[in-house]
């Protein structure tokens, strides 16, 4: 039965340079050429797949044979003979070649004999060799003296997706157009626009998927629309469209990194089965979470970046982020990172990928622990060992914690791997009186919900109800950073480090 349906890439592939989408730069620079009748015997088209190279050559091919203008022409009819034929690749004098199967010296010959023929109906022969790369040595070698000093009426177009491929004794006989990624928000446009003409419910939140899924490609970005179409049957949500490519949504991502960050093994774990159980790609689960981690490092306060607005994240979801970066400091997000670039070999060379997963949980919660390179160099150099802890007593028959100090309820904090709370604690809270049983403290933040946290934190704990009491104005007192802070500038070795460095200051510190 004959199949009259068109896919998307297809049918709505760029028939002219105005059509063209997220090349400006080429467009403008060919669109020139063309109009002062600067057009060069070679060019080569560069970049990712989907992105408009052949595209490109198809149009250039019809600019250069458009029968509408005695010349060549940078506004293709796209009606007369030669133009149709060239866009459905029929013409007899624009030859489309696929190098892949291309390869040899011998089908190289071929060309360059039938190129110094000339053209039947057009103005040129343009010859479109799409992955040139892929071509042998003796065949490039073979094209150089051709596509160096070529008949007046041949164009050479060469494609490729893997430039450093390609000898630069070709490169150097071309004129090179590197082929930008299409940015999301052109993509979304264009996939908005193609919905509208299909008829398409289109939601804005799996818009934004599918283009952010194309990676930068149009031909990718429209596949994946063409498949979603297909499988709701017009009514394109961002639910449907997380369910085909496998992905969680990133307000479960945001919320799972806050699990991870919070230090409790189990809850996480529990967490990480939840989402593999409803479907997630461990894969894309991962990539999701180096997305995360890369724009929360983006987003860090001390780096004032401030650009945060083109995250793929909702207002609440980059709040969330910045509320998790008061409590983390740039290093542990770096070794978070570094991690999770570690595990991409290993889970796609796992036979079981949840197993590989759940490590990979375990080591992000208590990577955060490790001392910085800088420490371990200082404990070198002085020839100490780590400065002691403060000792948390367990009582044997309650396995309760005994706590009396402020700096025990730091170190217990951290030995219980309640990361947020423990950071929270060191950098905002200046502790006016500190007795068994009640807290009184200035809240630099004022977070009403940390109060209650910790209150129950210290209840589990401890096993008796503790009372925190909050005053409104500073007392002016050094926080639990600000204090070993001060310890260490004063350290002579500290103090003569940053004596070597002009405008030196210490900007984190990891206990």
């Amino acid at each position: 039965m004959e199949n009259n349906y068109t896919v998307l890439a297809r049918k709505y592939r760029s028939q002219d340079f105005e059509s063209l989408i997220g090349q400006d730069v080429l467009v403008k620079t060919l669109t020139t050429a063309i109009n002062t009748g600067r057009i060069a015997h070679a060019y080569i088209f560069t970049g990712i797949r989907g992105t408009g190279k052949t595209s490109t050559a198809r149009i250039l091919a019809k600019a250069l044979n458009c029968l509408s203008s005695e010349t060549a022409t940078s506004k293709p009819c796209g009606k007369c003979e030669n133009c149709r034929a060239i866009a459905a690749g029929q013409h007899i004098d624009v030859m489309e070649i696929d190098a892949a199967s291309h390869t040899g010296v011998d089908n190289m010959r071929d060309i360059l004999d039938a190129a110094q023929y000339r053209p039947t109906n057009a103005r040129y022969k343009v010859y479109i060799i799409d992955e040139v790369h892929m071509l042998s040595t003796s065949a490039f070698n073979a094209l150089l003296k051709t596509l160096e000093e070529p008949p007046a009426h041949v164009i050479f177009i060469l494609a490729t997706t893997e430039i450093r491929k390609v000898p630069v004794t070709i490169l150097s006989r071309c004129q090179r157009f590197d082929l930008a990624r299409v940015p999301v928000e052109t993509l979304k446009k264009h996939f908005a626009y193609i919905a509208g003409q299909e008829n398409i419910e289109l939601s804005d939140g799996a818009n934004e998927l599918l283009a952010r899924a194309a990676d930068g490609s149009v031909r990718d970005g429209l596949s994946l629309l063409d498949q979603a179409i297909a499988q709701t049957g017009g009514h394109v949500d961002e639910t449907a469209v997380l369910d085909m490519l496998k992905r969680t949504d990133r307000g479960t991502v945001v919320g799972f990194m806050k699990t991870i960050l919070s230090g409790d093994v189990s809850v996480a774990l529990n967490k990480l089965d939840e989402i593999y159980n409803n479907g997630a790609d461990l894969t894309m689960l991962l990539n999701d979470m180096m997305e995360w981690t890369h724009w929360a490092t983006r987003m860090y306060p001390s780096l004032r970046l401030q650009d945060s607005t083109s995250s793929p994240y909702t207002a609440d979801q980059r709040e969330t982020i910045k509320n998790i970066n008061e409590n983390i400091s740039l290093n542990t997000l770096s070794r978070i990172w570094q991690v999770m670039v570690a595990a991409v070999p290993e889970l796609q060379a796992s036979n079981n990928q949840k197993q590989c997963f759940d490590m990979l949980v375990v080591r992000l919660m208590h990577i955060a622990d490790m001392p910085s390179i800088p420490e371990l160099l200082k404990q070198q150099d002085n020839n100490t060992t780590p400065q002691k802890q403060p000792e948390i007593k367990v009582a044997e028959q309650t396995k309760h914690i005994d706590i009396k100090t402020s700096d025990e309820l730091a170190s217990a904090l951290q030995h219980a791997r309640e990361l947020l709370l423990y950071s929270y604690y060191a950098n905002n809270l200046e502790i006016i009186n500190f007795d068994i049983g009640k807290i009184k403290y200035f809240d630099r933040k004022g977070d009403k919900d940390f109060s209650q946290k910790l209150a129950i934190w210290l209840k589990d704990n401890t096993g008796q109800t503790w009372e925190l009491e909050t005053v409104s104005e500073s007392p002016h007192q050094q926080t639990v950073v600000e204090h070993t802070k001060s310890e260490i500038e004063s350290d002579p070795m500290v103090a003569n480090a940053m004596g070597l460095f002009e405008d030196a200051e210490i900007v984190s510190i990891s206990k």
